[in-house]
């Protein structure tokens, strides 16, 4: 009976480590202290979570002083959110890396060499020419209208009414089509400026698609 009682306790003994543990977790909550560090610089603590400690990174510590628990609600949030920051940069940066894969193959399939991409500039660039010249033309000849309106209204100068009211109309209606037509003009000969920019462009990106396909043999 005595051998047996000494086997009892001998085993408690071994066991007693391993529930220590739990138990300290199973304590009451009033054995617990709160302790933090306020914006102030301080040390706060208290039996219940001290109005400083509110929003601030807070340590649970039980009767022996040991910190048992570690709490940072705001320093997780910070933590998730820098995460989902990352996690959408590097989304962000997968997907321009497919988009740049694309548009270097649709660039690859449009032209075999930068010769042909010279070759497609001058053909652009000789079509604006044409619609330029097209238009000069066009405001040329409402300037030829305007004088010669002009030169009709003259006749009747100082005649009653000054002239009939379909030639002042007519008038009028010449002055806001040159009026357009010059406003056309003037973007057309911007549009030398986009055209070469974009050519440039493609320029450059088809040197990268080639530099991106070697460098993939």
């Amino acid at each position: 009976m005595i051998a047996r009682t000494a086997v009892f306790a001998a085993a408690a003994l071994m066991l007693a480590p391993l529930a220590a543990p739990h138990f300290a977790h199973a304590q009451p909550k009033d054995q617990y202290t709160y302790r933090c560090t306020g914006a102030d610089g301080k040390r706060h603590y208290g039996q219940t979570l001290p109005q400083a400690c509110l929003g601030r990174p807070i340590e649970l510590i039980n009767k022996q002083g040991l910190v048992v628990k570690r709490i940072d609600h705001e320093g997780e949030e910070k933590a998730r959110i820098a995460k989902e920051a990352e996690a959408e940069k590097q989304r962000d940066a997968e997907a321009a890396a497919k988009d740049a894969q694309r548009r270097h193959r649709a660039l690859l399939a449009t032209y075999s060499s930068e010769k042909e991409i010279e070759d497609a500039r001058a053909r652009d660039l000789r079509e604006h020419q044409r619609q330029v010249r097209e238009v000069e033309g066009r405001v040329d000849a409402l300037k030829k209208r305007q004088q010669q309106f002009q030169s009709e209204l003259a006749l009747f100068k100082g005649a009653e009414g000054d002239g009939p009211t379909r030639l002042k109309q007519e008038i009028v209606n010449a002055n806001i089509d040159l009026k357009a037509q010059l406003t056309l003009l003037d973007a057309k000969k911007k549009d030398a400026l986009a055209i070469n920019a974009r050519y440039d462009e493609d320029r450059k990106r088809y040197a990268e698609a080639i530099a991106a396909k070697q460098g993939r043999r």
